[in-house]
């Protein structure tokens, strides 16, 4: 009798799991059967993605974990929300380095979501660019600067660097290193003397100015990008337009 029983339960027990995709600690506590015996009886069962989707979401420790992201994501969301509307403040007050900055920044700049990050082998650019940050209260330590340099600049890389910090007039300290891109064997070195000081990359690490910038841009522009806020969860780039 016993026996039968329990190949009733056993049945019973894969139907559930196959069926439904239930956790093994439920389905032991509706048929009265330890855990044990349920995870012996189905682990051969093979479970869709759906299912395991449905697992993750019952588990209580999983929920709690989300429920934390989606409260760290939405401060995060309004964090960048307030900096687009001050931005859109500085906007309205029509400074034209404040006008010039967002314009190059939204033509040149690439559009990342915590990062402002903007390249050009064009000195006065970077002259401007580099005000323009100043004048949004980044201080010269926050800037970062690096080169991008072409295999006949190697030579004078230490010369080329001193070039772009004099003209940003930062610091030694807030350069960070070069790349170099070399040679293909097909491309017979047209570009030799083309760019005599490479390009210059500068980098802001502060979401606030950057949320500022993008609110700017579309006060002046007169539109609306919802998409530079920032999804509600996970990590995404855009590209420049």
């Amino acid at each position: 009798m016993l026996s039968v029983v329990k190949t009733t339960e056993r049945h019973q027990a894969r139907e559930l799991r196959r069926r439904e995709g239930l956790p093994i600690k439920v389905i032991a506590r509706r048929l009265g059967v330890s855990q044990s015996s349920v995870s012996v009886w189905v682990r051969d069962i093979e479970l869709t993605r759906e299912q395991h989707e449905k697992l993750r979401m019952m588990n209580p420790a999983y929920n709690r974990q989300l429920d934390g992201r989606a409260v760290f994501s939405a401060k995060r969301r309004h964090a960048r929300r307030v900096a687009q509307e001050e931005g859109r403040a500085l906007a309205r007050r029509g400074s034209p380095l404040h006008v010039a900055g967002c314009m190059l920044y939204w033509a040149e700049g690439w559009k990342s979501r915590n990062q402002v990050s903007f390249s050009n082998s064009d000195p006065q650019m970077i002259v401007l660019f580099v005000r323009f940050l100043r004048s949004l209260g980044v201080e010269d330590r926050k800037i970062r600067v690096s080169c991008h340099l072409f295999a006949d600049h190697v030579r004078q890389q230490r010369e080329i660097e001193q070039f772009w910090l004099d003209v940003a007039r930062l610091p030694r300290t807030c350069l960070r290193a070069s790349s170099v891109n070399h040679y293909s064997r097909s491309s017979n070195r047209k570009r030799v003397n083309m760019l005599p000081h490479g390009t210059c990359h500068i980098v802001v690490n502060d979401t606030h100015v950057l949320q500022s910038i993008y609110g700017a841009i579309q006060e002046y522009g007169g539109f609306d990008r919802p998409e530079w806020l920032g999804c509600l969860s996970g990590r995404r780039t855009w590209p420049m337009t």
